[in-house]
């Protein structure tokens, strides 16, 4: 029996088992949702159409995901006061995370936030949150129930690396410190 006669008999068979395996691959795949895209759906994309430094930017969304902002930016930590939102943008716009909080959320939460915040990241109460806790980075943001919202962690992995940002490979190093950020955190 010739090689090609072998094939022409096995053909079909093997055609027959690679459509099986496909097919039980697809129910699989049907059945298993990514863990990163289950919480990410609420992600709001705010349009920004400029990016210019002003002495005096005004946002239009709380907190605001990026536009103009101030010529420094802010240095990346954890801040117990509300920090200078051109600042922030400007680190945004430098690829940081910005987690703003209700200014009355409890310690220990503040502090769980802190430990899911990346090194690239900023931390600080801000009133008038559309939730207890929004994560924003430039042009996305996420309102959150609290700090064990699962969509936190689902964000920082879809988001936290900077890719949205115009300047995504600058850095908080070097940026403005308004005041002394809480204990235990980089100055």
């Amino acid at each position: 029996m010739t090689v090609a006669s072998r094939w022409t008999k096995r053909g079909p068979w093997l055609a027959v088992g690679l459509a099986g395996v496909l097919a039980a691959g697809g129910v699989v795949a049907a059945f298993t949702v990514p863990e990163h895209t289950t919480h990410v759906a609420d992600v709001r994309t705010v349009r920004i159409e400029t990016r210019n430094h002003v002495l005096e930017p005004h946002y239009s969304s709380v907190p605001p995901a990026g536009g103009d902002h101030a010529p420094q930016w802010l240095a990346c930590g954890v801040y117990d006061r509300p920090v200078d939102d051109g600042l922030a943008v400007h680190a945004l716009e430098h690829g940081a995370v910005w987690i703003t909080h209700d200014p009355a959320m409890d310690a220990d939460e503040v502090a769980a936030l802190g430990r899911a915040l990346p090194a690239e990241g900023i931390l600080s109460p801000y009133a008038g949150l559309p939730g207890p806790a929004v994560v924003t980075v430039w042009g996305r943001q996420l309102v959150l129930s609290g700090p064990d919202d699962p969509g936190l962690a689902a964000f920082l992995r879809k988001y936290a690396d900077g890719h949205t940002a115009p300047e995504a490979l600058a850095s908080c190093a070097g940026g403005v410190v308004a005041y002394a950020q809480v204990e235990g955190e980089a100055v």
